[in-house]
């Protein structure tokens, strides 16, 4: 046997006698030999690593499954949100409509004017001819949607029926270019004629630079122009200036807001005989 075999084999020797020793070395720190002690000391950390990193991957899944019934809850709660908001809107136009009912209840056509609620289905606001179209029903009364028809809304005068064919009318608005009616102040009873403006406005024509006309007069139909009963609202007065040498030159607010139409009343033309609108020539005999 060589030198260093021999050597290696005394160092096992040894180390086998040290193991042995401290196998059979009670530890005074803990239960068990001097071996155990030192090989428990020396795994603790390792343990106490591998617990805690147990507790965190745990900690982990727990504060997932937190995320996840989060997540889930607000998906429920954004869900009934648009429920509630639906509702509340559904409740708006009901509230809405039963307004608009309350309005039709209590307004009072003129005596003997027979009256039609029509949908509003069309509003031309772009070109220069300002009309409408409304829908009164294939059932809606023989000749209240003929020429001429007044229609009106819940706040007053709106215009007239131009033509009308299977239950629909085109409506001139007042508010027209063309659109004109016979008007007065309230206050005054003074009399001019209303027409539509360029601007989409309403203007008040006719009435003397020595009548009595303030902003802020209410302006209604006269009736008399052989189409508007008397006394539906048209608008009131905002500015009045001197114009020609003759007359006031008046700028009206209209009393309705055609941008917010959805509905109108159609009254049945005024009938005058039409061998009363003509013109007579008497010759004597």
């Amino acid at each position: 046997m060589s030198g260093r075999a021999a050597w290696g084999l005394l160092v096992a020797l040894l180390l086998g006698h040290l193991i042995l020793a401290a196998v059979q070395v009670p530890d005074r720190r803990a239960e068990g030999s001097l071996l155990e002690g030192v090989s428990l000391r020396a795994i603790a950390p390792v343990a106490r690593a591998i617990a805690g990193g147990r507790s965190l991957v745990r900690r982990v899944e727990v504060a997932l499954a937190d995320r996840r019934s989060l997540r889930a809850q607000n998906r429920r709660l954004e869900a009934e949100v648009e429920t509630l908001r639906r509702q509340a809107l559904a409740q708006q136009d009901l509230e809405r409509e039963l307004a608009r009912l309350r309005s039709a209840v209590s307004y009072q056509p003129p005596a003997g004017q027979p009256v039609v609620l029509a949908d509003v289905v069309f509003i031309n606001h772009r070109s220069w001819l300002r009309t409408m179209i409304v829908h009164a029903g294939a059932d809606a009364p023989a000749g209240v949607l003929a020429p001429n028809s007044p229609v009106v809304g819940y706040e007053g005068l709106v215009g007239r029926v131009l033509r009308s064919a299977d239950g629909y009318a085109r409506v001139q608005l007042l508010t027209d270019r063309a659109a004109s009616v016979g008007a007065m102040i309230e206050r005054t009873r003074r009399q001019g004629i209303a027409r539509g403006a360029p601007d989409g406005g309403l203007v008040l024509d006719y009435l003397p630079l020595q009548s009595d006309v303030r902003p802020g007069d209410r302006v209604v139909t006269a009736g008399i122009d052989g189409i508007y009963p008397r006394g539906l609202a048209i608008g009131t007065v905002v500015s009045v200036r001197p114009g020609d040498e003759l007359f006031h030159q008046i700028e009206l607010s209209p009393a309705v807001d055609f941008g917010r139409l959805d509905q109108v009343f159609v009254l049945r033309p005024l009938e005058v005989p039409d061998e009363l609108l003509e013109d007579d020539v008497e010759t004597g005999g």
